[in-house]
């Protein structure tokens, strides 16, 4: 095997792809600063268990592993930067009332997440902590819609869901761990026949209720169809309110919303609204979050909190191509004043690009300016 071949799974970014990718960076953190998010920068190793503390429970099999030759404790290469977001609102900011940080850096998994998915994934998220209310929900979601817009995705659907539900559904539910879990992947499959299978010792009122959840999928008109169908409890009723005023809010913004009561994605430590963003004719999420309640607990400091984010490498693919640069094509030579031109320009804000001058005619077709010396000094001239 050839020494410069990659690992499966990652690939480098070429010149015209990163520059759409850095300034969609750019354009996504000026977004967040704009609703008061502001950046930090996590380090790409953690110790392992404060990685995998809270959020980071269902990331262990996605982390690289590796021990620290400093302390001879064990580290992981975080594949997530949600959790490092948590610990630093709840150990280094540990401020009372709201809180907002967003992000923007590398996340590497083990496994890739689909047949075409990197296992090197450029995460750009935002967190808002400290407000149970759902104007935090709406506003994470907004933010989210509204850096898939600076990608190029203009009419990007969202589709809601609330693990309140299902919570309230198997409330006083008498099973063992195992016979949970397999309802659960039952109803994040939709696999009706297991789903009958296994809900055979539920009562009659939480099997109706399991067995619907998997049906309830739709547009906006599927929460009254819930509340018909599912059973009277505090959990699911709030849930079904909340879910209502978000469909109508984004509906006022001209937002499709789709409702999936059967959504299962991150139960372990999703505490209400979640939600996923997709872009037209494109079969996977390109953005997801929502509330994770609890995972401050983990660091000591139990906080409201919900959040999203986005692989800027895949998301970037939807971006339109960066149009031509406008750089200037010069010599590369000691010539009376042209260093002096050169700084200049730059200085300006201009893109100067030196080259020898051998080079300068088969370089100018991609170039439509040139710096060239006329009466004794340089001038900037277009390239016919």
């Amino acid at each position: 095997m050839s020494n410069w071949h990659l690992p499966e799974y990652f690939s480098d970014v070429l010149p015209r792809e990163a520059a759409v990718i850095e300034r969609l960076r750019r354009d996504c953190l000026d977004a967040a600063g704009r609703y008061g998010y502001a950046l930090v920068m996590p380090p790409l190793l953690e110790f392992l268990d404060s990685l995998l503390s809270g959020t980071g429970q269902d990331l262990d099999l996605q982390t690289f592993k590796l021990v620290d030759q400093l302390s001879g404790r064990a580290l992981g290469l975080r594949a997530d930067m949600t959790p490092q977001a948590a610990r630093i609102d709840a150990h280094l900011l540990n401020q009372d009332g709201v809180t907002r940080v967003c992000y923007c850096g590398s996340a590497v998994r083990t496994h890739p997440e689909g047949v075409h998915a990197s296992r090197e994934i450029l995460q750009f998220g935002a967190e808002l902590y400290g407000h149970l209310g759902l104007e935090a929900d709406l506003e994470v979601q907004q933010l989210a819609i509204a850096c898939l817009r600076l990608a190029g995705v203009e009419q990007a659907a969202l589709d809601l869901a609330d693990h309140r539900i299902v919570r309230g559904a198997l409330a006083g539910l008498l099973l063992g761990p195992q016979e949970m879990e397999a309802i659960l992947d039952a109803l994040a499959s939709k696999d009706m026949g297991e789903l009958r299978l296994l809900t055979q010792r539920c009562s009659a009122e939480q099997r109706q209720a399991l067995l619907a959840l998997p049906e309830l999928y739709g547009d906006a008109a599927v929460l009254d169809e819930a509340r018909r169908v599912l059973p009277p409890h505090g959990l699911i009723e709030q849930a079904l309110d909340d879910l209502s005023r978000l469909a109508q809010q984004h509906a006022q913004q001209g937002v499709r919303v789709q409702i999936d009561l059967a959504d299962m994605r991150g139960y372990r430590y999703h505490s209400g609204v979640i939600f996923s963003a997709y872009a037209p004719g494109y079969a996977n999420a390109v953005a997801r979050g929502g509330r994770y309640d609890e995972v401050g607990a983990s660091f000591g400091r139990p906080r409201a909190a919900t959040g999203f984010s986005m692989d800027l490498r895949e998301v970037a693919g939807f971006a339109p191509r960066l149009e031509a640069s406008g750089a200037i094509l010069a010599e590369w030579s000691d010539a009376d004043g042209l260093p002096q031109a050169v700084a200049e320009l730059r200085r300006q804000g201009q893109t100067v690009v030196q080259l020898p001058v051998d080079q300068l005619a088969a370089a100018k077709a991609d170039f439509s300016r040139r710096l060239v010396r006329r009466d004794g000094a340089w001038h900037v001239d277009a390239l016919v």
